[in-house]
């Protein structure tokens, strides 16, 4: 950006917009090979993409509502961090976040407001590393675009893309402006998904051979935000797609713990709906009879199931229902020859347990056996610990496997919150790699993958459920890649 002049990119911006708005009304359910197979390459491959260290990471948020008003609170926590401009359609939330900024005793942020497309003013401006884009899910990937082509780093929210010719435009603009492109996944950060993964690199549970993964979440409530708020947009996908509308969340440290993109990878996807019907029954005890929610038509699913294949022949169910009464789980499960560990709530099964951990087993036991027959040998025999039985004390495998990200910086996370601190663990994370020069832990081939289930899901579900292939965004490089690391 530095040579480029702010006219001359606001003049490519809007031309880059125009392509793609004319393009991201294509159904999902017709999906040509094009789409499907790997297009030509415009650039190189960014798998391990490292930038020049920056010594200050100066930051610009477009979209500074319910999530990325937290999202400025977690930067003005951070080292090395300068908040440059924030913006945002609705200038209601703006003042807030300006005032924390300064509260925190830094500069005020530039303000841009005043129209949808007030994001370019930000984006011309060339002291501005990083954008954080917390937005309307249609707007995600134009914004994505129009800030690597401008010269700087993009962080979108979950999904990245809606459709299978967004996820491609994602990975072909990163590769061809050689910027990152990363999905924030949150989930990835939090202390259990993180303890997760270290166990499945030191081999706990053996071969992988399933996971689980879900977000089932009531957000019924979310339909009587009405002109502002999430509610306000989010609802009105109920009533245009049917099929997994929000599948990162759990699918994505499901697929950290299985190697998609570095090993593995997804192959095709299975979806089925169930019928719509919470929704409208939600509207008409909620709302009079005479208001715009009851006029609505729905026709997403209350809850979706998906079944996507991996290419070494791995399995993942991937769920999705935000209407239903009943508890909030993400599943979170990975099977592997040796056992199975499980989410909400959190319990292990394994058929040979690592030392350590038999031998609390085996202590657990004696102690049981000495107590009962102290006591008369009344009631059974205690058994020994086995994956017949769900293991639910915790505390054990934490001791033992905390993943060393979590030991350094959990308890600052916790102090700075974000759903329990993985979002401002998340946020360390992606300053720390920029400012030592490090690879992020997810890239846009990441963004894409997981982004490719909302599509993909609803063009199986249109098509009797009939599988839909996922196409390779890597293009082949998933082979050769190098797994995550457990990274300190």
């Amino acid at each position: 950006m530095k040579d480029l002049k702010r006219r001359d990119f606001l003049k490519t911006a809007a031309q880059s917009v125009a392509i793609l708005g004319s393009t991201a009304v294509i159904s999902a359910c017709a999906a040509d090979a094009s789409q499907l197979s790997s297009p030509k390459a415009q650039g190189k491959s960014v798998i391990g993409l490292v930038t020049p260290k920056m010594d200050v990471v100066r930051v610009g948020f477009i979209g500074i509502g319910q999530r990325g008003a937290g999202h400025v609170k977690h930067y003005c926590h951070l080292d090395g961090v300068e908040i440059k401009a924030i913006c945002d359609t609705d200038p209601i939330v703006i003042g807030p976040s300006v005032d924390y900024v300064t509260q925190q005793g830094f500069k005020a942020p530039d303000v841009y407001t005043g129209s949808k497309y007030s994001y370019r003013e930000l984006l011309a401006r060339n002291d501005i590393d990083i954008v954080i884009i917390s937005t309307p899910w249609e707007w995600h990937t134009p914004m994505s675009v129009e800030t690597m082509e401008s010269g700087k780093h993009a962080f979108v929210e979950v999904p990245a893309a809606t459709s299978l010719e967004e996820c491609w435009q994602l990975v072909n603009t990163a590769e061809r402006t050689q910027k990152n492109c990363m999905m924030m996944e949150n989930v990835n950060y939090g202390r259990e998904e993180l303890m997760v993964l270290n166990m499945v690199r030191q081999g706990v549970f053996g071969d992988l051979l399933h996971g689980e993964a879900a977000y089932i979440h009531d957000l019924r409530w979310q339909m009587k935000e009405i002109d502002r708020k999430t509610g306000a947009w989010r609802t009105l996908w109920h009533t245009t797609h049917n099929g997994n509308l929000y599948p990162t969340h759990g699918l994505g440290p499901v697929s950290q713990y299985m190697n998609i993109n570095r090993g593995d990878r997804f192959d095709y996807v299975t979806s089925v709906s169930s019928p719509a019907l919470g929704r409208a029954a939600y509207a008409q005890r909620e709302f009079p009879k005479d208001h715009a929610r009851n006029k609505l038509n729905f026709i997403a699913g209350d809850m979706n199931t998906s079944i996507i294949k991996t290419v070494k022949g791995r399995t993942i169910m991937v769920q999705h229902d935000t209407t239903s009464p009943r508890p909030y789980t993400r599943h979170n499960l990975i099977q592997g020859t040796n056992g199975t560990f499980g989410g909400f709530p959190d319990r292990i099964a394994l058929e040979k347990p690592p030392e350590a951990i038999a031998a609390i087993y085996e202590k657990e036991y004696q102690d049981n056996l000495t107590k009962w027959k102290a006591g008369g040998k009344k009631g059974e025999e205690p058994a020994k610990a086995s994956f017949h039985h769900w293991d639910k004390d915790m505390s054990k495998w934490y001791e033992a496997y905390e993943h060393p990200l979590y030991v350094r910086m959990g308890a600052e996370a916790k102090r700075n919150g974000g759903h329990g601190g993985m979002d401002f663990l998340m946020m360390y994370r992606i300053v720390y790699c920029l400012r030592n020069g490090e690879p992020l832990d997810q890239d846009v081939y990441d963004a894409a993958a997981w982004s490719s289930i909302f599509p993909q899901s609803m063009a199986s579900v249109a098509d009797r459920s009939n599988s839909k292939d996922i196409p390779d965004f890597t293009r082949g490089m998933w082979k050769v890649a190098k797994p995550l690391g457990i990274v300190s």
